[in-house]
């Protein structure tokens, strides 16, 4: 622990972030363009969730709840921000696909962790 910030550095743990751990600053390629996080949310709450892959079904049904309750987190003050390994474009094509199968447009940013 470094005393003077009172932060528990991740790697100390072996890289295993824990509830109330600062977030690491980073720079993500994401559905949105290119973001910086956290300072993106700033002053919110924000959940960053992983998925596996883009157009599977577990993955499509989730993220369709997630937007079905987008307005109720906003009025949490709480942001969403979906990951995954998959490429923006693959990213993009998928929520356009949802778009038009299930009408149901993803309105928040998916990371590509390329």
């Amino acid at each position: 622990m470094d005393v003077k910030t009172n932060v528990i550095r991740i790697g100390d743990r072996g890289g295993m972030p824990l509830i109330g751990d600062a977030f690491p600053e980073m720079e993500v390629i994401t559905t949105q363009g290119v973001m910086k996080l956290p300072e993106r949310f700033k002053g919110k709450w924000f959940i960053l969730f992983s998925h596996p892959a883009d157009y599977t079904p577990v993955c499509t049904t989730e993220f369709v709840a997630f937007q079905r309750r987008f307005e109720q987190f906003k009025a949490l003050n709480c942001e969403l921000i979906g990951l995954s390994v998959d490429q923006v474009f693959s990213h993009i094509k998928w929520i356009e696909w949802i778009k038009e199968k299930l009408d149901v447009e993803i309105q928040f940013p998916i990371i590509a962790d390329t």
